[in-house]
């Protein structure tokens, strides 16, 4: 049972309520993305070290193969998604602007692109390191945002008694509903992925947290579960950033993991639904991470849709196949409107963690009018990491970063609470961003 009471009275401080804006796809089932001529699969995709190529230009692939494989414990492989020829070997354009290493692939445009995989192990059998590093060689990241290596979190400090799973079906973040379409149309891959973790990480209890606005998947989920086992589906209210893991924790335990503590130090662990449906098919067809689902909308997609698209399709051919953009079409989103990031070329891919394709018009992407912080205090209420965003934005601007670091400027998850309350239109998020990027190089050069 859980530890404290209603758990619709619970929540997590502060935040805030955007508009949703998912009716345009909630209740649309997802297709697949025609196969295209050409990918480009960049080797950094997730955090940590960018896996090693295994394969050399001329060689020919198969859907499926192993084309990257793990540099470190702290990395995660890469599969080609089409069978064709590897053609090059060298920096292409990333989502972020930058040109990264990357393998560009032509597909066979005889090949059946049907997967073959290789029988995988009875997962019942496994220790918590094969665990490990079966969904290392899967090429599974977290999909909630992080990209974090999904192995990592199943490889525990000696001790570590793990309490709760926690399913991770907020998406709270506006537009996108591809992890809403995952619980409705694959409640079985959701459920057996829980039941894996559930099983060999030895948890008492598991919670799946869906927002409310999301009453077909918490339905679909409490009937496939049944009575006999120890998973709870749990709705709750909507509010922004609930699928954050600490609001998370907060909203389903009332537990707040302190800062600079991991959450599995405390007996969570959290995944994030199409985390657990990724890993279901890996041990149930053998099918690697080579596919992405996409959640396309947005004022400047003529047909908005929930895709399922091969890693490393270009997003101009995403649109494409979307009807294409309107014509006061200004900016191109990769992830969500909070939390995502401008695309530099429409030639950039598809990458593991490319949750949404949003285009907006001139009119929603428009900045606002940047007046003087008037000290009102809203970024500070609405800031669910309890900083103070107006005085991390002046430091920014100032290019005071040693300062930054002292008023919490690494516990900014970069929500976007802060620049959404500000009535002054002053872009703190992206100055915190901005800073938080600057401190990196600044690391990296010693």
């Amino acid at each position: 049972m859980f530890p404290f009471g209603s758990l619709l009275e619970r929540g997590f401080a502060h935040g805030i309520h955007p508009p949703e804006v998912k009716e345009r796809t909630a209740a649309l089932p997802t297709q697949r993305m025609p196969f295209m001529d050409r990918y480009v699969l960049p080797l950094n995709q997730s955090l940590g070290a960018p896996p090693r190529p295994v394969v050399a230009v001329g060689e020919r692939v198969h859907r499926g193969q192993l084309i990257a494989e793990p540099a470190a414990f702290f990395s995660t492989s890469l599969h080609s998604p089409i069978t064709g020829w590897v053609r090059a070997i060298g920096n292409r354009r990333s989502p972020s602007g930058d040109f990264e290493q990357a393998i560009e692939i032509e597909a066979d445009p005889f090949a059946t692109q049907r997967l073959d995989p290789a029988p995988r192990p009875d997962w019942h059998r496994l220790s918590l390191d094969e665990l490990s590093a079966e969904v290392q060689r899967a090429g599974i990241v977290g999909l909630g945002g992080a990209a974090l290596p999904a192995h990592v979190k199943y490889s525990l400090r000696e001790g570590v008694k793990v309490k709760y799973l926690i399913a991770n079906g907020a998406e709270c973040e506006p537009f996108l509903t591809n992890d809403h379409r995952v619980m409705v149309e694959q409640p079985d891959a959701v459920l057996k992925g829980i039941e894996i973790l559930h099983t060999l990480l030895g948890v008492e209890e598991t919670i799946i947290g869906i927002e409310l606005n999301k009453p077909d998947a918490v339905a679909i989920l409490r009937e496939r579960i049944g009575r006999d086992r120890p998973i709870r589906v749990v709705p709750l209210r909507v509010k922004y950033p609930q699928g954050d893991s600490k609001m998370l924790i907060k909203s389903l335990l009332g537990i707040e993991v302190p800062k600079g503590v991991r959450s599995v130090e405390l007996g969570i662990v959290m995944n994030n639904v199409g985390t657990l449906a990724a890993i279901a098919d890996w041990f149930d067809h053998g099918m690697p991470y080579i596919d992405r689902r996409v959640t396309v909308s947005g004022p400047g997609v003529t047909y908005p849709a929930n895709l399922v698209v091969p890693l490393g399709t270009p997003v101009r051919e995403v649109l494409r196949f979307c009807g294409g953009l309107k014509a006061d079409t200004k900016e191109v989103i990769m992830g969500g409107p909070m939390m995502g990031t401008p695309i530099a070329s429409l030639d950039a891919p598809i990458v593991k963690i490319s949750a949404g394709v949003l285009a907006f018009t001139a009119k929603e992407a428009a900045r606002p009018a940047e007046y003087p912080c008037i000290r009102c205090g809203r970024c500070v209420e609405a800031c669910p990491y309890f900083l103070n965003p107006s005085k991390l934005a002046r430091l920014a601007k100032a290019r005071l970063y040693d300062e930054m670091k002292g008023a919490d400027l690494m516990e900014c998850v970069e929500c976007g609470s802060c620049t959404y309350s500000c009535p002054s239109g002053i872009p703190i998020v992206q100055l915190i961003r901005s800073a938080k990027s600057s401190l990196w190089h600044r690391k990296a050069k010693g």
